[in-house]
């Protein structure tokens, strides 16, 4: 057994790959009604198996600028579209969710706007992001675009769907700042550190990112420092 293998069997036996995803469906299906409306931002060509909905709500739609999102087959309904410009009525979604899309933006303010607009009134948003106060966000400001395709090559992901991030409601200040500005009420942030995924390459680096998460853990007092940003907003009403 090497070592990368001990470590995943001896302190993160629980943990199965993108348990990150796991964590956010969990937080999604509480929130889900049989006859729910909902809305997928970035919804793309369906690669997160964690983000199929189907049978769990009454209409499931997608946006992305990605033009796979019309055959994703998690979607009743996919349209190839901005999130600053989402192409539906007021008010029509109960609930509207984001997995790791909120660290690409450009205009945050604009797209919760936009978010706020077509939620129905008590509807809700929930988005998963990296927090941009942990150590991988802050390498990853300061690393090429072509840097993040080759780390995400190495864990599988095919380098078309690893986006430029921007970072800019990627902490709960920001997370509140931007949700005040654009009518929506905070309804409960979390932060959440787990297995370090991204330094599982080494030994050397699994150790590493292992000493760091027991540390963030310890005491709440360090809870900004953790890699996983989960917020709820909610539309008054």
């Amino acid at each position: 057994m090497g070592m990368v293998a001990w470590i995943d069997r001896t302190f993160y036996p629980q943990y199965q790959g993108n348990w990150d995803d796991g964590l956010f469906r969990d937080r999604i299906l509480r929130e889900l009604k049989p006859d729910a409306e909902i809305l997928d931002i970035g919804a793309g060509a369906g690669i997160v198996e964690a983000m199929n909905f189907r049978g769990k709500a009454g209409r499931i739609c997608g946006i992305d600028l990605d033009p796979r999102v019309e055959q994703n087959p998690f979607l009743d309904e996919g349209r190839v579209a901005d999130a600053g410009k989402i192409p539906y009525p007021d008010e029509s979604f109960d609930l509207v969710f984001a997995d790791n899309v909120m660290e690409h933006l450009d205009d945050p303010k604009g797209v919760f706007t936009e978010i706020a607009r077509v939620l129905k009134p008590a509807g809700k948003l929930l988005f998963k992001t990296p927090n941009r106060n942990h150590y991988m966000p802050l390498i990853a400001r300061w690393t090429p675009h072509g840097f993040h395709q080759w780390i995400n090559k190495r864990r599988g992901r095919a380098e078309v769907d690893t986006f430029p991030t921007r970072y800019r409601v990627n902490s709960a200040a920001q997370a509140k700042a931007v949700a005040k500005a654009s009518g929506l009420e905070i309804d409960r942030i979390e932060l959440i550190e787990g297995r370090p995924e991204y330094l599982r390459l080494t030994a050397i680096t699994y150790v590493a990112g292992l000493l760091y998460e027991r540390a963030v853990n310890m005491t709440g007092l360090l809870s900004g420092l953790r890699i996983l940003l989960i917020v709820s907003l909610k539309k008054p009403g």
